[in-house]
């Protein structure tokens, strides 16, 4: 592959709604440039994009695949993510280090779910996108409704910039409004425009000039004043307007068929803004913020985008050149972890192939194996200039499941999965949770767990089994309460013995409380760090159903010890067994996390979320609406929200979302308790029989 400087570079994002096309466009651009020599396809595992064995068995992408296109001497870094929403983390981490973004829309589907997440995320980032209608050959293909759905999303006007030449079997090719001619076939070779079609030519193609006109002010003069654009002109304006995003241009094509990508790939390099043309980025210095250009005289400015795993080459490292010259073999210095990595071979990925380079120049993707200690997220730059770059917000993840190692060669082996699975993916992470003792794994729904769990295992060779996680409910009291307890043994030599009175009562503000209220020396000192260790170790394992008890304040205020048998083993046994009673005396109850929700969803189907809302014990706190969607907030106990994450998909067919945060803990109703309770017997049953 040739070198390619800052301004022959597009970094061009591929988003759409799953099954749009976005992985058979790259491998017809692939085709078409000669970078290979046929068309893979997705039912047989051939693509290029979807190399990965869970992808090919699966038919769909799960992560971004890096196609550079060697096109009229550019360089076209596309990237291709996942449509899935699962997998939305991958998407987010390709619009971070993308110029532009090609929305992908299924000519007979239109626009979608994800097409509206996308879409929603490419205005997050402010990204200058083209409205891609591909699949024109399919039947029921429909361009005019298409574009319609695609403008129900936006208020910015969509501008066709290409109209179709025939649909459905009949596509041929595209007309293009730019230079007022017919491509057919993969668009290489121009005919004159239709006579049928010349009339809505010539009409949209006033359009667009009049579009590229307001692209800057002496176009503009020149218009109203009635003097012509020339072809130059015109290109220069609507990249402007293009960029400004003040109109969205609308593209034809057919991936599979490989028609209209000449005319498409042309654009891209005359409309779509080079790495030196989008404004700099800010980047916290040792003076505060600074601008970085896409320059290769500038400071080094180096963004870690993406890390995966490979079994072969181990760890690599995705990264984007904001600034500066990247070279191989040299140091660099990672602001983010404060430490230096040693780079050896740079590499240009094309999905999983490497071809070496030696120079990455401003505004380029590029990949490295086998760094040390860099992730995802983190900032590389020359020590004497450090900078950080921002790392993007991710969605919470919301749906959990509980781990646990298949075998006992397992065990050892999942804390460093799990923390290397979830330095690939920023939407993953993991926890222990010492309530229930889980080893708990987050993610953005069932699809995105799964395929993490099959990763452990095929790449990380460490097998986990999964279930739903155990809500972390707690225990307290909620009035005074006293209890004693003698511990006397005698096994024929030295005996045991201990006896304590004590009380608890409710706390409020702190979790625990640990008080010596013993006169006249019943009690010697020294054994109270036994009574408070046995107290302690009642409150970790719970009294009434295994939970932890917490706020809770604790007085031993009598009890005897004996000249030669009291130990602090006796003691401790007293005082774990007097608090059990206390506490059963105290009116004890159950706590459980209660969340705050907050859910999104169109307005049509407000009145679902509400009723599915009342049967999960949900006290609504606002209704609010936002450009067209509803938006609810409520507190929600967590045990009624383990699966939310699907049961929202359901009911909203793809288009609700929300979020959830823990917000306090909140007694158990006793019925409920009381199931809590029985389920949790019959657990500790099963494990003494065990």
């Amino acid at each position: 592959m040739k070198e390619y400087t800052t301004d022959s570079i597009r970094n061009i994002a591929l988003v759409s709604h799953s099954s749009a096309g976005k992985t058979m466009l790259a491998e017809a651009f692939l085709h078409f440039t000669g970078a290979t020599t046929r068309l893979g396809k997705i039912q047989d595992g051939t693509t290029i994009s979807d190399f990965e064995d869970e992808e090919i068995r699966r038919g769909i992408s799960l992560s971004t695949a890096i196609i550079p296109i060697e096109y009229k001497d550019h360089k076209l870094n596309f990237l291709d993510t996942p449509g899935y929403n699962d997998f939305i983390g991958e998407m987010i981490s390709a619009l971070r280090v993308s110029d532009g973004a090609l929305v992908v829309v299924d000519s007979v589907a239109g626009a979608e779910v994800g097409t509206e997440i996308a879409w929603n995320y490419c205005d997050q980032f402010n990204i200058p996108r083209f409205v891609l209608i591909n699949k024109m050959d399919r039947d029921n293909a429909d361009f005019r409704k298409a574009l319609a759905s695609v403008q129900e999303l936006s208020d910015v006007r969509l501008l066709p910039i290409q109209l179709p030449w025939g649909e459905k079997q009949d596509f041929k090719g595209v007309i293009d409004l730019l230079t007022m001619k017919a491509y057919s076939g993969n668009g290489e070779t121009a005919t004159d425009i239709p006579p049928e079609l010349i009339d809505e030519a010539e009409s949209a193609r006033s359009e667009l000039i009049e579009a590229a006109a307001e692209g800057e002010d002496e176009l503009l003069m020149k218009y109203l004043e009635g003097e012509v654009l020339d072809a130059k002109e015109i290109m220069r304006g609507l990249a402007s307007v293009f960029t400004a995003q003040s109109y969205l241009p609308v593209f034809i094509v057919s991936g599979t068929a490989e028609i209209g990508l000449a005319p498409l790939l042309g654009a891209i390099i005359d409309l779509m803004p080079s790495p030196s043309e989008v404004p700099p980025i800010i980047a916290k210095g040792q003076a505060g913020e600074e601008e970085l250009s896409s320059s290769d005289s500038g400071p080094l400015g180096v963004y870690a985008w993406k890390t995966t795993a490979d079994p072969f080459v181990g760890k690599i490292t995705y990264l984007r050149v904001y600034s500066g010259l990247l070279t191989s073999d040299t140091r660099v210095w990672n602001q983010t972890k404060e430490t230096e990595e040693r780079f050896g071979n740079l590499n240009i990925l094309r999905a999983k192939e490497a071809i070496s380079v030696k120079t990455v120049h401003a505004g380029d993707i590029a990949a490295v194996p086998k760094l040390t200690v860099t992730s995802t997220g983190d900032t590389l730059c020359d020590r004497a200039h450090p900078l950080e770059l921002t790392v993007p917000d991710y969605p919470t993840a919301l749906y959990r499941v509980a781990v646990s190692p298949k075998t006992q060669s397992d065990a050892a082996k999942i804390s460093p999965t799990l923390t290397r699975l979830c330095e690939e993916d920023m939407t993953l992470s993991w926890y222990q949770e010492p309530s229930t003792n889980q080893t708990i794994l987050q993610g953005m729904g069932d699809q995105h767990i799964d395929v993490a769990i099959r990763k452990a295992e095929k790449k990380f060779q460490t097998g986990l089994n999964t279930e739903e996680p155990r809500v972390p409910y707690r225990e307290t009291i909620t009035k005074l309460g006293s209890a004693q307890y003698r511990h006397k043994k005698q096994t024929g030599g030295a005996g045991q013995f201990a006896e304590v009175f004590l009380r608890v009562e409710p706390l409020q503000d702190e979790n625990f409380e640990f008080v010596n209220k013993v006169f006249g020396g019943a009690i010697s000192g020294n054994f109270m760090p036994a009574i408070e260790k046995g107290v302690k170790g009642v409150m970790l394992n719970g009294v009434i159903a295994g939970f932890p008890v917490e706020k809770v304040r604790v007085e031993v205020f009598d009890g005897k010890e004996h000249p030669v048998d009291s130990k602090p083993v006796a003691f401790e046994i007293a005082g774990r067994e007097a608090f059990k009673l206390a506490v059963k005396d105290a009116a004890p109850v159950m706590l459980e996390p209660i969340m705050n929700v907050v859910i999104t969803v169109p307005e049509a189907n407000m009145g679902d979320i509400m009723g599915d809302l009342n049967t999960r014990r949900a006290r609504v706190q606002g209704m609010d609406s936002d450009r067209g969607r509803s938006v609810v907030s409520a507190h929600v106990p967590l045990a009624e929200m383990q699966r939310y994450t699907t049961d929202l998909r359901s009911i909203t067919g793809g288009r609700g979302v929300f979020t959830m945060e823990f917000a306090f803990y909140e007694t158990v109703p006793s019925h409920i308790a009381q199931d809590v309770i029985d389920n949790r017997q019959k657990e500790l049953s099963a494990q003494k029989e065990d």
